[in-house]
């Protein structure tokens, strides 16, 4: 995408576009002065034998008209953005209309998100009228990576069981709408060992759940050092890292042998990204209540 917002295209946008409209004057100057080919004001051709086409100038009408058509784009182009980067003398920018309309729209409904604002996300949870707006703001604007119930796809959390990255206090759900969260884990393969020890180390974390070859996850134990920083030295996670907790059987990027030698190997990067530049802070506050309510039953 980048090769299509490069410095090359606003100069070569401006050209194309004057040279089209300095194409068209020039059709039209050399049309209205093309003498007659023939005596008897004619171009020459001939059809079934006797119809010949004239050499007649266009109507005067037609010439102003497209005069006037090029003098509006020509007028067009400098008010409104069409030049290249020229961002038009009356400054409109499609952005610009959509902010506007926005604020507006958030002005208008302000009142209603005001009342709910006043009121703990605890509360809202039991509000049917507070749910029914937070339920059509997640459909919006979360359920194209939760899913429209909540519960999430391999990469994306589920919101409907107890299992929170962050924790479950409101303040939090609260945080991770508004400035978004970036959970990073690093590759850890070459401070762990050898391949060798990667796959006790895959193995004893899969025992942690109850999973795993016992014995390579007794050699793979003494790794686990490497990991405890983050994720505690029982594997219980770390909610203020946003750590998982690898004892509860629930993987969000894979449970499997497999996904957990990739992401000891490979490490993962997982980004939500914020939503307070699209949502107001009311919006945001009714849209968590819900979200707490999905994992206590009380979204339908």
């Amino acid at each position: 995408m980048s090769d299509f917002i490069g410095g090359f295209w606003s100069p070569f946008i401006l050209i194309a576009t004057l040279l089209s409209v300095a194409f068209c004057i020039f059709v039209l100057v050399v049309n209205s002065k093309k003498p007659p080919t023939t005596a008897d004001n004619t171009t020459g051709h001939l059809w079934d034998g006797d119809l010949r086409e004239a050499n007649n100038p266009l109507p005067r009408w037609w010439v102003i008209l497209f005069v006037l058509t090029l003098l509006f784009g020509l007028v067009y182009l400098w008010m409104y953005p069409g030049l290249g980067t020229h961002a038009g003398s009356l400054g409109w920018s499609t952005k610009g209309q959509h902010d506007a309309e926005a604020q507006a729209l958030n002005d208008q409904i302000a009142p209603i998100y005001a009342a709910f604002q006043a009121k703990p996300v605890g509360e809202l949870v039991g509000d049917a009228k507070a749910r029914a707006i937070g339920e059509r703001l997640f459909l919006n604007n979360c359920a194209q990576c939760h899913g429209s119930d909540g519960r999430g796809a391999k990469g994306f959390p589920n919101l409907t069981d107890n299992d929170w990255l962050y924790g479950k206090a409101p303040e939090s759900i609260i945080q991770t709408i508004a400035k978004g969260r970036n959970g990073i884990m690093p590759p850890m393969a070459a401070a762990v060992g050898s391949a060798q020890d990667v796959d006790n180390l895959a193995h004893y974390v899969l025992s942690l759940s109850g999973g795993g070859d016992s014995v390579k996850a007794q050699l793979g134990k003494p790794k686990f050092g490497t990991c405890a920083a983050c994720h505690g030295a029982n594997g219980a996670g770390n909610p203020a890292l946003g750590a998982p907790n690898l004892t509860d059987r629930i993987w969000l990027h894979g449970g499997g042998l497999q996904a957990i030698t990739n992401a000891i190997n490979n490490g993962i990067n997982n980004k939500m990204p914020l939503w307070e530049d699209k949502l107001t802070a009311g919006q945001i506050h009714v849209l968590a209540a819900y979200v707490l309510s999905l994992s206590e039953g009380k979204a339908r």
